[in-house]
């Protein structure tokens, strides 16, 4: 969830608060908060001709549904210096960017696990398509550990997503949901699959 602070200067300032599901709420205040954040969301994400399009403003996309281990196929698509991220548990995140991105320093491919400090972060080999290509993802989540091809080379393996959010030394958590990110750029996302590896699911 993002909110909006102001600084003594004066200035606006978005910052990033604990994820909703880690909230404990009500069905009441839940459902109040999900029509809420449905409201500056959903008109930014549109479906056309089967591709789930994002127009560079609003928010990041969020599932419903809250996943413990799982697997994940996901085609994507950016402009160039485009920048985005698939959260896995609610804690981001791979990495989606181009290699020659005026983010990217390191000229590193996407598929890494970026917020990592004390784990691999950076991806094992380039396999990022030409910008405005699509890409394919297949993500595989268990436990702690990400597995991670890109466009079916192994960018990813068997690594610890380290958690994010307060203390980072805590576990991730055990279950939770899949998020689209930006960072107010083009996005394009299609052939969204995922498979429960664990059994019960939980919904938010």
């Amino acid at each position: 969830m993002v909110k909006e602070t102001v600084t003594k200067e004066g200035e606006k300032k978005k910052t990033r608060e604990i994820p909703l599901w880690l909230a404990k709420l009500s069905e009441a205040e839940r459902a109040a908060r999900q029509k809420e954040s449905d409201a500056k969301v959903l008109p930014h994400w549109t479906v056309k001709n089967g591709v789930l399009e994002y127009d560079g403003k609003g928010y990041s996309l969020q599932t419903i549904e809250h996943f413990g281990d799982f697997e994940l196929y996901v085609d994507w698509k950016i402009e160039a210096n485009g920048d985005s991220g698939i959260y896995l548990r609610g804690t981001p995140q791979v990495q989606i960017w181009s290699v020659n991105d005026k983010n990217n320093p390191n000229k590193v491919g996407s598929g890494g696990l970026y917020n990592n400090q004390k784990n691999p972060k950076d991806p094992l080999v380039v396999a990022d398509n030409p910008v405005g290509s699509w890409n394919t993802f297949h993500i595989k989540m268990i436990g702690e550990k990400a597995t991670i091809h890109l466009n079916g080379k192994l960018v990813v393996d068997d690594t610890k997503l380290e958690n994010f959010w307060g203390d980072r030394s805590k576990p991730l958590p055990e279950r939770g949901p899949i998020e689209l990110q930006n960072h107010g750029d083009h996005l394009w996302f299609k052939n969204i699959y995922v498979k429960d590896l664990s059994g019960a699911k939980a919904k938010s």
